[in-house]
């Protein structure tokens, strides 16, 4: 009795064109996930392997630092300096309780690096007072209880300086928007725009 022919089976056939398909389709979305750890790779490459010095003149004193690269300002004068004055709220540049002056204009210092300020003035509000003699703002806060738990008012008290250095503010609500990036979650924004009008006329 003569045999048939037997030609392959379709079905295994099938399944090893798919599973050959599926090992491509994995290969595919590999290859940007390892692009991208490359690129991590080279980026931590890139970075300075020893700490920079960094420069900078705070609160009238001249200091000099070694730091990560990538230090915020707030971390290097909170656990660097121990001037903890300046308050870590958001860590996001949104609330304002981190505000200082760098060469006399307010920055959130949780967002600036800590080298951008090299051969600058920083000026936290630690430093604002001359001895036991408050600066006029920090009296007028008091004067005026512009504050409550006490947690945002260095940042407040801070950009509220540096405002009234710019000159750009005349009436309430231009006061009110230019220091509506510092948050008081207490509310006490009607007895700090007072304090802020009183240094601002006198």
């Amino acid at each position: 009795m003569e045999k048939k022919n037997e030609t392959p089976k379709r079905g295994s056939t099938r399944r090893q064109f798919l599973g050959q398909l599926g090992l491509a389709g994995v290969g595919l979305q590999l290859i940007p996930a390892l692009s991208k750890a490359e690129s991590i790779a080279h980026l931590n490459d890139a970075l300075p392997a020893e700490p920079v010095t960094l420069n900078v003149t705070i609160n009238g004193i001249r200091r000099s630092l070694a730091l990560d690269t990538r230090v915020t300002l707030l971390d290097a004068l909170r656990e660097k300096l121990g001037l903890t004055g300046s308050k870590k709220g958001c860590d996001h540049g949104q609330c304002g309780a981190c505000t200082v002056l760098v060469e006399g204009k307010r920055i959130n210092s949780c967002m600036h690096l800590a080298v951008m300020c090299e051969g600058t003035e920083v000026t936290t509000v630690e430093g604002l007072a001359k001895g036991e003699e408050l600066h006029p703002m920090q009296a007028a806060f008091l004067k005026h209880d512009g504050f409550q738990c006490g947690y945002c008012t260095p940042g407040q008290i801070c950009s509220a300086v540096g405002l009234v250095q710019e000159g750009r503010a005349h009436t309430d609500a231009e006061i009110q928007e230019m220091m509506s990036g510092n948050i008081c979650r207490c509310g006490a924004y009607n007895n700090i725009l007072a304090a802020i009008k009183e240094v601002q006329h006198s």
